[in-house]
């Protein structure tokens, strides 16, 4: 009976050095600093940016990773599955470093229509031409999910095993052999154990990142956080709230299309269509004497409120387009790449 070669003493004592690295308080101390917020002006000459691809499976944390990493909301969050649909860029300067950071929808293999094909390619496209990849896991967890993601990275771009939700590991002793796992799945660049939702975590992950940005002229704006438009936000906001107080009940391939958005001074007149795949899910949204519309208006009227700082005015209104998902042509025209 063949047995699987041991790991070389080598590749031991790398994972070893990258265990080191990423637990040990004064190792990292003394080798992630953190990027200071600076907004003077720096010559050109000294300018750092690059993209950072965001990428895992469905509903690991990348949007809420983004939204960290931004300071501000720019991708929206829910439990369902497949909440961000759009490559999703987030900006932040820091120091002499522009990272421009490019949220991805999760890799989806459980359906096979015309949606889910057009979220793959964006996954596809997005990963293609970027300087790093930040590779998003659960600390400890890997299953088929990940692994269809994981297959999808090029190797000529260096990747980071960025472990979620590593303050909810309770043996750290078992990420030992994990990591060993996981690299011989992939040659990670490095390994970062982190939780999302720690400011400190975050700051951390810019001064790693920071070395794998090429020297050049920022692209953006330094006071820019993302690229998209007032007008999508405002239909990827609805559909956040669409998702949040529908739960479970209502399939994924709801979407939104905005109608009407118009600026006066500061208000933002919106009139915005949710659509729907069959006439009971109409019902869902709308809820008892339009209880549930009339929730999710409010709750994303509020949100772009605060994001724009200025007075929302939303229509919403439900709209019944049976098989919608499963037709290129109309994927394509609610905004779909």
């Amino acid at each position: 009976m063949s047995t699987a070669p041991a790991p070389s003493p080598a590749i031991n004592t790398d994972l070893d050095a990258m265990l080191a690295r990423a637990l040990g308080k004064e190792a990292a101390l003394a080798t992630d600093t953190e990027v200071p917020e600076v907004r003077e002006p720096v010559d050109e000459r000294e300018q750092r940016c690059g993209y950072v691809a965001i990428v895992g499976k469905p509903n690991v944390g990348k949007s809420t990773l983004l939204n960290a990493l931004v300071g501000q909301k720019v991708s929206i969050t829910s439990r369902k599955a497949q909440t961000t649909r759009h490559r999703i860029t987030g900006i932040r300067t820091l120091g002499s470093s522009q990272f421009v950071f490019v949220d991805t929808p999760g890799f989806q293999t459980r359906h096979g229509n015309a949606l889910n094909r057009a979220l793959n390619k964006t996954v596809i496209g997005a990963v293609s031409d970027v300087d790093l990849i930040l590779f998003v896991v659960e600390a400890g967890r890997f299953n088929l999910a990940d692994a269809k993601a994981l297959s999808l990275l090029p190797a000529q771009v260096p990747v980071i095993l960025l472990a979620n939700k590593f303050d909810q590991v309770h043996r750290r002793a078992d990420l030992a052999p994990w990591l060993r796992s996981m690299q011989e799945r992939h040659a990670f660049a490095e390994f970062v154990p982190m939780s999302a939702k720690a400011p400190k975590d975050i700051q951390r992950l810019f001064g790693i990142c920071e070395k794998y940005l090429p020297q050049q002229a920022w692209i953006h704006d330094p006071e820019d956080l993302t690229d998209r438009s007032e007008r999508f936000m405002a239909s990827e906001m609805v559909r956040e709230k669409l998702f949040r107080l529908t739960g479970d009940e209502l399939p994924y391939t709801s979407t939104v299309v905005i109608d009407k958005f118009e600026e006066e001074g500061q208000l933002r007149r919106i009139a915005a269509t949710i659509v729907v795949e069959r006439e009971g899910h109409k019902g869902m949204v709308i809820g008892e004497k339009g209880e549930k519309l009339k929730r999710i208006g409010t709750e994303a009227r509020q949100e772009l409120e605060k994001l724009w700082d200025c007075k929302v005015f939303l229509e919403l209104w439900v709209k019944v387009r049976s098989g919608w998902a499963d037709d290129d042509a109309r994927v394509r025209s609610f905004g779909y790449e």
